[in-house]
């Protein structure tokens, strides 16, 4: 069943012990990054500066996690990775900090998972939120929100091979 398309807010604060996120894709051109990916391609790029772009986020993680929640990032990446896939590894550390859990796992070692075919969140093994993007990494609209059973379970299923497999940040080398 589908139903109205929470914000990320009302999506992590409905989360009572779970939220998992499986990320596919080699590059991102969300807007409010472009900057900070400017800077990270010139050379100039901090933490700090990712702390800036990212505090919205940063703070509804550690509001989540204080809570009890889980939260945990996979990632599946092509190898050699890409300029973006460098920059999203630089920035991971602040994910980490806010208290998610991340986890790299190569595209190549991913082959036999059967993998839902877009990026989604999993909220408690029910709810689903599928994001869509455009061939150039835009955001595409509308977003999906299911609680249907059998897709909850397609991508609880698909995150917890990829989890099992992957790499945690700390030992991934980019």
């Amino acid at each position: 069943m589908m139903t109205p398309v929470p914000t990320f807010d009302e999506l992590l604060d409905s989360a009572q012990e779970s939220a998992v996120h499986l990320e596919m894709r080699d590059w991102y051109a969300a807007a409010g990054e472009q900057e900070d990916f400017a800077l990270f391609r010139a050379g100039t790029w901090t933490l700090d500066n990712g702390r800036s772009m990212l505090a919205d986020w940063l703070s509804l993680v550690e509001r989540t996690v204080k809570r009890g929640v889980v939260v945990r990032r996979a990632r599946v990446v092509s190898e050699p990775v890409t300029e973006y896939i460098k920059y999203e590894h630089a920035l991971s550390p602040l994910n980490i900090e806010a208290g998610e859990q991340v986890r790299w796992l190569p595209r190549r070692r991913a082959s036999d998972i059967s993998l839902p075919g877009n990026d989604f969140w999993l909220i408690d093994g029910k709810a689903v939120l599928f994001n869509y993007f455009t061939g150039d990494g835009q955001i595409s609209t509308p977003k999906t929100f299911t609680h249907e059973a059998s897709v909850a379970s397609l991508c609880g299923t698909a995150f917890e091979y990829v989890w099992e497999r992957a790499t945690p940040h700390d030992q991934y080398n980019v």
